[in-house]
């Protein structure tokens, strides 16, 4: 089975990393789609996300890479999965994700939504936040892999 797991992933968080690697264990393919949003001034290019993501996934051979921009129905359509999946950290979360959810099925209704609760210790990671750590010379080694971390300290000090 293939799993689409979109998102803008700027930085990759171990959140997005603990539903990598569990969407890979339940579903087998996970398709790690990097959004190009250019609604949005990103802190990385979507060169060094998908990089980030390439090198903390190296121990996985069943995760694909690779940026879009569009719609992800489309995404999904053209790399050929049989879902779509989507982490939730708290129940603030689900709103926002459902929403997305039946507008994807609106879309195209060939594609289902799975939701995965992030492990109760990555609850509190967002990007957003990780980046505001950084930003101030907080210690985010254990929010993010190595390579965001120093990519982040490189862009920050």
């Amino acid at each position: 089975m293939r799993v689409l797991y979109p998102g803008s992933f700027d930085p990759l968080t171990f959140g997005h990393l603990d539903l990598i690697e569990r969407g890979s264990q339940l579903f087998g393919i996970v398709v790690v789609a990097v959004l190009r949003n250019p609604g949005k001034s990103p802190t990385f290019d979507i060169n060094t996300r998908i990089e980030q993501i390439t090198d903390a996934t190296k121990h996985l051979n069943t995760v694909e890479i690779i940026g879009f921009d569009g719609l992800t129905v489309s995404c999904a359509r053209q790399n050929k999965v049989d879902l779509i999946l989507r982490g939730l950290r708290a129940l603030s979360d689900f709103e926002y994700e459902l929403q997305i959810a039946h507008t994807n099925r609106t879309l195209d209704s060939q594609f289902e939504t799975i939701f995965l609760a992030t492990e109760a210790h990555h609850s509190f990671l967002s990007s957003s936040v990780v980046k505001e750590v950084a930003r101030f010379g907080g210690d985010i080694a254990h929010m993010v892999p190595k390579g965001v971390a120093k990519d982040l300290k490189r862009l920050f000090n």
